[in-house]
């Protein structure tokens, strides 16, 4: 990889070329300033894979180099270093992330050896998409339509476990774009266009019956799982995304008290009595009804208060990292709490390694899921990784 250093610190910058040299990197240069790392980026070919960037730096410190960074449309990785408070490392990640650079994680000054090869075993050497992910210009709605009408959309699963068996108790259902030309295209790069052209309804009428045919199938074979669908405010903003949801509930044998619907309020409700006659009458059925994200855009105690949700789904914001951060251990520990005497299940996300396993056990969640349990995956894959769950 070519790696980049910026810090104003000259020895801050040998010590740390000197631990990347013995974590087998060598192509590296070092900056003392964000202006001369700027005027290197600007000439450098072939392009920077990796930089590491001090916060706390003068003339332009580490905030505005982002933005300078993300103007020139930086597509390498981006580890921050600061001796900064853990909060505002976190903060400068968010603002990373908000500037759509490709953010590795950060880094507390002294650099420990360990934390740095794990951050560097994630980086892809040339700006490469992750695995799967297609990349490509704008989606034209009308293309998007095409893909729906043509059955082009298919469901993965995640798995979920229950914290007091350990036992695969259900999945999420997280849905993919298989493109003819382009493969596999993930949702964050077209829900926003269904929710904003009208297609948000469609997009989960087919979600939810290719979910419900699934379960059956499950059921079929003996697996007795519960389902998790992810439902746009959008979709609640009208009786007809009820209607057709009742639509499929009644040509599908699998039991409404075993579905649940995620709700995830990214944006404010546009008709909140439509919105709340809906989720009530989804709870008449039986049909479980979860706030995800709890605690990020417009989620708020108010819906806890107003809205019969019987489940908390913890942001994985909130969770990942959890383990070794006060603020965020005690945001997790206290929503876990609330949730419980609410009556309300729990359910952590963003599981990523065994730190935070440990973690949402001791504080008794209820559920949780991410990558250190399983990824997303065809639903006719959800039998094998049950038995290999059972086995590790």
């Amino acid at each position: 990889m070519r790696i980049m250093l910026v810090d104003d610190e000259p020895f801050v910058l040998k010590l740390l070329a000197r631990q990347l040299h013995a974590a087998g990197q060598q192509d590296i240069t070092a900056c003392e300033s964000a202006f001369a790392a700027l005027e290197r980026l600007g000439g450098a070919e072939p392009p920077v894979d990796l930089i590491f960037c001090d916060l706390q730096m003068p003339d332009m410190d580490g905030a505005e180099f982002l933005r300078h960074l993300a103007d020139r449309a930086y597509t390498g990785s981006l580890i921050l270093v600061s001796g900064e408070s853990e909060r505002i490392l976190r903060t400068a990640e968010k603002l990373a992330q908000a500037h759509r650079l490709r953010v590795l994680g950060a880094l507390a000054k002294p650099v420990e050896p360990a934390q740095l090869r794990r951050l560097l075993a994630q980086c892809t050497p040339g700006g490469a998409a992750p695995a799967g992910l297609a990349t490509g210009g704008p989606i034209e709605v009308a293309e998007f339509a095409a893909a729906i009408a043509a059955g082009e959309l298919e469901n993965h699963y995640q798995p979920k476990i229950d914290l007091a068996s350990g036992r695969v108790c259900g999945v999420e259902t997280l849905v993919r774009w298989r493109h003819p030309e382009h493969g596999l295209i993930f949702p964050d790069r077209f829900i926003a266009l269904a929710e904003e052209n009208g297609l948000i309804d469609a997009l989960t009428a087919v979600v939810l019956d290719a979910a419900l045919a699934q379960g059956e199938r499950w059921r079929a074979a003996g697996i007795d799982l519960s389902i998790a669908i992810n439902v746009s405010m959008a979709n609640l903003t009208s009786l007809d995304f009820l209607e057709r949801a009742f639509h499929s509930f009644a040509n599908s044998r699998f039991p409404l008290d075993g579905l649940v619907f995620e709700v995830t309020e990214s944006r404010l409700m546009a008709n909140p009595l439509a919105a709340l006659e809906i989720l009530t009458r989804l709870r008449l059925r039986n049909i479980g009804l979860s706030i995800d994200d709890f605690g990020t855009g417009h989620s708020s105690l108010a819906q806890l208060r107003d809205v019969p949700f019987n489940e908390l789904k913890l942001d994985r914001s909130f969770i990942h990292g959890a383990a070794h951060d006060g603020a965020l251990r005690a945001i997790a520990e206290g929503s876990t709490l609330m949730a419980r005497q609410l009556g309300m299940k729990s359910v952590a996300e963003g599981i990523e390694d065994e730190d935070d396993w440990e973690f949402v056990r001791a504080m008794g969640c209820d559920q949780a899921q991410g990558y250190f349990i399983a990824r997303p995956m065809p639903g006719d894959r959800i039998p094998d990784r049950i038995s290999g769950w059972t086995c590790r």
